[in-house]
């Protein structure tokens, strides 16, 4: 329990004291604030290893896309691949409720570097322009788009099937997918106490090529991320 409120308590400072050391940045070139979002990467990963007794491994990095377009489609059960997976990549952009814009600071920090947001479960202007403001930044920039599929942050044993929404996007790009799984969840559940001395996996699995199609990806997409997980549970 009290290393549950130490990690939290130090966990969160740090990321507040970055966001306003980072605040000028929103004024300057997009690279600096991209920068501060590494640096909480590096912060959460530290956070864990010092207060939880963490091991984090990084598996697969043989299998990181390199020299051409690439999305990231990855497992969601906590906050840490939220802020680490940008340490292992070029600073993903990432598909986000809209009402996390509207957080002071945070959402400022959102907007600058580019994050896409969308209102869940509803037919909007905005969201009928989604496909294409994903296309375009896929286009004009290097950093590569990442997606949660399961759509939100589930406990370490749940397996929901993977939301449509991912096969679309993987159509509409036409690039390959770089599947991701990670057991955060078994150290940072959504709810309750967080564990120690545990192990938490980056599992970085092989590229799913373009041509299939939308229904054919999505079930291949689920079912490697799935199986993957339950051989790091």
């Amino acid at each position: 329990m009290i290393r549950n409120f130490l990690f939290s308590l130090f966990f969160f400072l740090g990321i507040v004291l970055i966001s306003i050391i980072f605040l000028p940045a929103i004024l300057l070139p997009k690279k600096i604030v991209l920068f501060g979002g590494k640096i909480m990467g590096f912060w959460t990963s530290l956070c864990l290893k010092i207060f939880l007794s963490t091991k984090i491994i990084i598996k697969g990095r043989e299998n990181i896309i390199r020299g051409k377009k690439f999305f990231i489609a990855a497992s969601h059960q906590s906050m840490f691949e939220t802020f680490f997976l940008q340490t292992i990549f070029n600073s993903p952009v990432f598909i986000l409720k809209k009402e996390l814009l509207m957080i002071p600071i945070f959402g400022w920090y959102l907007k600058k570097i580019g994050s896409i947001s969308i209102k869940r479960n509803k037919i909007s202007k905005e969201n009928l322009g989604f496909f294409d403001d994903i296309s375009k930044q896929v286009k004009l920039s290097e950093r590569p788009l990442i997606i949660f599929p399961q759509g939100t942050r589930l406990s370490a044993e749940d397996r929901t099937p993977f939301k449509k929404g991912s096969g679309r996007i993987y159509e509409e790009l036409n690039i390959p997918c770089q599947p991701i799984a990670i057991n955060s969840g078994n150290t940072w559940p959504k709810h309750g106490w967080k564990k120690i001395n545990t192990t938490l996996t980056v599992s970085i699995l092989k590229p799913i090529e373009p041509g299939l199609s939308k229904e054919i990806f999505t079930k291949e997409l689920e079912k490697t991320i799935y199986t993957e997980l339950d051989t790091l549970s």
